[in-house]
């Protein structure tokens, strides 16, 4: 049984053993409910994991990713062979960079949506981590309704997915996100630890990204991981992933960036 108090995966669609295992890693939501919209089509390739951060989790990065290098570990017992799609978006992106630095030997292809490693880049964000403390709750609360033109393209998302957003935003307490804020602030992978990672790279930036300079800090990683290679969704905002026109496994299909080999099942 899932303890909702820790960290762990959750289980979008059913087991797929035979299949390579695609971990996707949150936004800094950490509710590991919003990859819904891509499910369906991943699901053809792929065995899904989202790691479920709990809202009331304060781990730090190297905590962070010492338990989603564990769970993964975990998964794959099933099937040692198969490989791991590692897939992190935003705050998911950071923690996925520092889960393959510090276990490069079981993640295979990396997929970097939107990562939140340009936060520095903005530094009105960081005035936020001390602001926060300061608003009254039902602000908080409310303030969640304005941050959605900057956190998603809302023209192109079906009201379903809205929901899902601002529910997954109002998630959080005030001391979470400011600690989550404080983290991504804090948020440092060296360059010689970035050019020893040699699995394959996708990178995925959202042109119209209001949030974070998402198709810059594409262009600078593409310069630094051996094995990269970018998409840019021109009209795409932050969280591209639950765009109705955005198919994950379609851009993962046209970029070749699918293992077709069958999975031996030990």
């Amino acid at each position: 049984m899932i303890n909702k108090n820790e960290i762990s995966f959750l289980l979008p669609k059913p087991i797929q053993p035979e299949k390579p295992l695609f971990v996707y890693l949150p936004g800094m939501d950490g509710t590991g409910v919003l990859l819904t919209n891509q499910a369906d089509e991943l699901s053809q390739s792929f065995d899904l994991r989202c790691l479920s951060i709990p809202s009331n989790d304060l781990s730090d990065w190297d905590t962070l990713a010492n338990k989603t290098r564990d769970l993964i570990e975990q998964e794959i017992t099933r099937s040692p062979s198969r490989p791991v799609y590692l897939c992190g978006e935003s705050f998911g992106g950071c923690l996925a960079l520092k889960t393959t630095v510090t276990a490069p030997q079981i993640v295979k292809r990396l997929i970097l949506v939107n990562p939140a490693s340009s936060f520095n880049q903005r530094p009105i964000l960081g005035l936020g981590i001390n602001l926060i403390s300061w608003v009254p709750s039902y602000i908080h609360q409310t303030s969640a309704i304005g941050l959605l033109p900057f956190l998603a393209e809302l023209s192109r998302m079906r009201k379903p997915e809205r929901r899902a957003l601002l529910q997954a935003m109002r998630s959080l307490p005030q001391k979470v996100v400011s600690w989550r804020l404080s983290l991504l602030k804090d948020f440092m992978v060296s360059k010689q630890e970035l050019t020893s990672l040699k699995q394959p790279t996708l990178i995925i930036a959202g042109g119209a990204d209001r949030l974070l300079p998402s198709v810059e800090e594409a262009q600078n990683l593409l310069k630094i991981l051996p094995q990269a290679q970018m998409k840019v969704l021109p009209q795409s905002g932050h969280a591209c992933l639950l765009e109705a026109e955005t198919n994950l496994y379609e851009i993962l299909s046209e970029n070749n960036f699918l293992d077709r080999k069958p999975v031996a099942i030990s």
